[in-house]
């Protein structure tokens, strides 16, 4: 049964703008660096405070480094769709399970190469 591309091109172009717009928010929250909004916290506040406003802004900035690393694996599959490769295991060359393509449109291996990498 061949693979739905219309469907998995549109669903990834949806996810795409609203990974892009996670990414500026972060981006308007946290204009600048962390290091300049550390000593402005500490300047401000108490200790206790400035610890819970580090862990917080270090939360941001790793959810913002793992929507840029989702936003490559969605222009990944894009293109795979271009090039007729989308829905086939890079690891194995067998197709990746539609029910897998339709939990994360972007995967690039199937459930059982997945979880190979996964346990080592």
């Amino acid at each position: 049964m061949a693979i739905d591309t219309g469907r998995f091109r549109e669903e990834l172009v949806q996810e795409r703008k609203r990974v892009l717009d996670a990414i500026e928010n972060l981006r308007e929250e946290h204009a600048g660096s962390m290091e300049d909004e550390t000593q402005e916290i500490q300047s401000d506040n108490h200790m206790g405070d400035v610890a819970t406003e580090v862990v917080e802004r270090e939360i941001d900035y790793t959810l913002g480094e793992n929507s840029e690393h989702v936003l490559q694996a969605i222009d990944k599959a894009l293109e795979k769709i271009e090039n007729g490769t989308f829905g086939t295991c890079e690891n194995c060359g067998q197709p990746i399970a539609d029910e897998r393509l339709a939990a994360i449109p972007y995967a690039t291996q199937c459930i059982d190469c997945k979880r190979r990498e996964e346990h080592g």
